[in-house]
């Protein structure tokens, strides 16, 4: 919705890189319902995962759906404006609301005013102030109230005996509700509920009453309906075998305990057998097809064949000594109807009930005794609310203040290494790599919250943290902002302390890699460059020694084969064979090496002569132009990065809705990581390793400082101070004395004469 023009004097403040609105005192709360929204530094924020109460949160979030957005704090202010007589008193953010502050001149403050009072009776306190804890405690200040505005009454809420034995009923058999004095009670629905199974009971109940062909055996029909249906398809199975024994006598064998299966367990201890005894035949077969009633029974049946036959048995076939399959399933139609009327049973929840208590409960009714009481309790409804809203007085009485300053403005968090007063939306203080960070923030979904974090352009660590004695765990996104962070890496672990004081063990699980400082990204380069050769040289060396083990495996298993091949009988022995000496591949591999060393030689003499012809201020700006060339493309990735560290996407990422830029730079991110600092100590560490002699070093610096002098030397760098170069001649150079050849003819030689 779109703010009117205010005409209030706001004032403003530049804070986190951003101009915004300065809230001090309780004129500026009273008015910020006419301030612009697209001037709130927020628009939205969750109710959970905060460092704030989260009954305040609550009472704030009037639609309840798990956000506060500004046309709710709005309403509360302006609610706040309506019982409060000075806005001021806000700022204090005291936890003791104080009877006089709120006002006797509109009907919401004589409301509150009353209820607090009645507050102070209730709890039996002789003073003229309430606590939030106090306010909050609704079960001690309705502890001693008959009717208290929720719709539940209590046995305290009858006066007469029976009323109070039929809501403790109710609470037993249908159901309980929990009163604002913390006690049991019932509620309208929960006794027109009870009233309505009771009917329902007694009408079923009263239908077996009046109907002996209901119940066969009167008040044994439920057991013997439970014996019976518990033996029935073994007596269905005894039944079977038999008339298979009749049409075959010599199958008898077959259908009875066979020897075999006696052998089996016979071995065992027959009380833990019962399983395979159980498959058995239930009795001794026979061809008449009639189950005997006092004959030996399976030792595993033999018990619920007792029941069944006191029950039923003995009933109906009394005298008898064995009867037939069709006697036997006239037991199954008198349970007929009998299960027909248990499927119908209704009226279950009551009934565990005393049936003549049920049905003098309907006979004579009282619910509309219990229902007048819920009326009466209702009627203390507006009266009991206001008593709750002492309480969300309280609570904005404390919180709100705190609250603006998180919400409408940032100024906690950028004013915390002042006022010591940390952001609602800090958790607490992790400790890692020694260094403490303070900007750590609630995360309930890592995956969710990384994909926005990452526009953040901020080094995060996501740490997994448990304390094991008070069994929580969470998650948290903890903010370095200050420092080297090539230890922070994936399983480090740190301790977390929460605004309670309570620790857990820390373990970053993610890393979100952002420059730190424009320090650390000069040294970025090197550090990397390092970091390759040391890879390099490790994987070389790992490759050589493998390649020696492999080799010398390989040897190892050759020369193991050639001693066990035994050779042919008369056969001489192969003479081992012996390399020739390849004079050229090893000429040629010299040659190679010669001419590298050579090439990179010269490069450097040709870099380092360079260099040397420069004059001191030239070589001191050629030096500085490498380091930039090397350094500085990170260095300004870095500060551009730096420039726009934003907090603003790690808040949305956990749901709110921030409305500017919340920048983080680096002189107020210094004040949210502290790094360790110590003494300086003198001594010398017992454990350290040697130092280098001093004369050693000496001497490579001379020899270092020799060679250079002597390469100035020998290419004439040194004419400038007076001194020639070595005059170096070869063969080409040097002049030729001998007699110039006789050129070489096609005539022949003339003969000399002979003397």
């Amino acid at each position: 919705m779109e703010n009117t023009k205010s005409s209030y004097p706001w004032r403003y403040t530049k804070i986190g890189g951003v101009t915004r609105v300065s809230i001090d005192t309780g004129d500026d709360i009273a008015h910020l319902p006419e301030l612009d929204q697209k001037q709130w530094t927020v628009l939205s924020c969750p109710t959970t995962g905060l460092e704030i109460d989260p009954e305040t949160l609550k009472m704030l979030d009037t639609d309840g759906d798990g956000h506060i957005k500004v046309n709710e704090v709005n309403a509360a202010i302006e609610w706040l404006k309506k019982v409060l007589r000075n806005m001021d008193a806000l700022t204090e953010k005291s936890a003791v609301l104080p009877i006089s502050a709120i006002r006797e001149d509109t009907d919401e403050g004589k409301k509150l005013l009353n209820s607090a009072r009645q507050i102070l009776a209730n709890l039996k306190l002789d003073k003229q102030e309430l606590a939030v804890a106090e306010t909050a405690d609704s079960v001690k200040i309705f502890a001693d109230t008959k009717y208290n505005g929720d719709g539940i009454i209590t046995e305290a809420s009858a006066d007469d005996e029976s009323l109070k034995k039929l809501i403790a009923t109710i609470i037993a058999n249908i159901g309980k509700a929990t009163d604002r004095s913390g006690a049991d009670g019932v509620t309208k629905e929960l006794i027109e509920e009870f009233y309505t199974q009771a009917a329902d009971f007694t009408a079923w109940k009263n239908l077996s009453l009046n109907d002996s062909n209901l119940i066969p055996y009167g008040d044994n029909t439920t057991a013997a309906r439970d014996a019976y249906y518990a033996i029935k398809d073994k007596v269905a199975d005894y039944f079977i075998r038999c008339k298979l024994a009749a049409m075959d006598a010599d199958a008898t064998s077959a259908l009875e305990i066979s020897k075999d299966s006696l052998a089996k367990i016979s071995e065992k201890n027959l009380t833990e057998a019962i399983a395979e005894i159980e498959a058995y035949p239930l009795t001794k077969i026979n061809v008449k097809a009639e189950l005997p009633l006092n004959d030996a029974i399976n030792p595993a049946w033999e018990g619920k064949f007792k029941a069944l036959k006191s029950l039923i048995l003995d009933v109906d076939f009394a005298g008898k000594q064995s009867i037939t399959e069709a006697e036997w399933n006239t037991i199954a139609s008198k349970f007929g109807a009998y299960d027909k009327w248990l499927a119908d049973k209704k009226g279950a929840k009551v009934e565990g009930v005393d049936f003549a208590y049920l049905t003098d409960a309907i006979a004579n009714s009282k619910m509309d005794d219990l229902l007048a009481l819920v009326d009466k309790d209702l009627a203390e409804k507006d009266n009991a609310e206001s008593i709750q809203e002492v309480n969300k007085l309280a609570h904005l009485y404390r919180d709100m203040f705190n609250f603006l300053r998180n919400y409408v403005t940032f100024t906690d968090f950028y004013y915390q290494y002042k006022t010591g007063d940390k952001a609602i939306f800090q958790a607490g203080t992790l400790f890692i790599d020694q260094r403490s960070c303070d900007l750590c923030i609630r995360v309930a979904d890592m995956g969710k919250h990384t994909a926005s974090a990452a526009q953040s352009a901020m080094f995060i660590a996501y740490c997994d943290c448990e304390n094991k004695k008070l069994g929580k765990k969470l998650q948290i996104a903890a903010v370095i902002t200050d420092g080297d962070v090539d230890n922070i890496t994936v399983g480090k672990n740190g301790v977390f302390y929460d605004r309670d004081g309570n620790d857990y063990e820390a373990t970053v699980t993610k890393v979100i890699e952002n420059p730190i400082s424009i320090r650390q990204a000069f040294w970025s380069p090197y550090k990397k460059f390092a970091k390759f050769i040391e890879d390099q040289v490790s994987k070389f060396a790992a490759d050589k020694d493998k390649a020696m083990t492999d080799n010398a495996t390989a040897k190892i298993s050759e020369t193991g084969t050639k001693l066990t091949e035994k050779p042919a009988e008369g056969a001489p022995a192969a003479p081992p064979q012996k390399q020739p000496f390849d004079i050229a591949k090893y000429c040629g591999i010299f040659a190679a090496i010669g001419m590298a060393l050579g090439f990179i030689g010269a490069a450097i003499v040709s870099v380092v002569s360079g260099f040397l012809s420069l004059p001191w201020w030239g070589m001191i700006l050629a030096l500085l132009a490498v380091i930039l060339l090397i350094s500085g493309p990170s260095m300004l990735l870095a500060y551009m990065k730096l420039r726009r560290r934003n907090l603003a996407p790690v808040l949305n990422a956990n749901g709110w809705a921030v409305n500017a830029h919340a920048f983080v730079n680096i002189t107020f991110g210094a004040t949210l990581t502290h790094l360790a600092k110590f003494p300086f100590v003198k001594g010398r560490d017992p454990l350290a390793d040697k130092k280098y002699p001093w004369w050693k070093k000496a001497l490579w610096i001379l020899l270092f400082v020799g060679i250079i002098g002597f390469v100035m030397y020998c290419t004439g760098k040194l004419e400038r101070f007076g001194i020639e170069p070595i005059k170096v001649l070869d063969f080409r150079d040097k002049p030729n004395t001998e007699a110039p050849a006789t050129p070489a003819t096609d005539a022949p030689a003339a003969e000399t004469p002979a003397k």
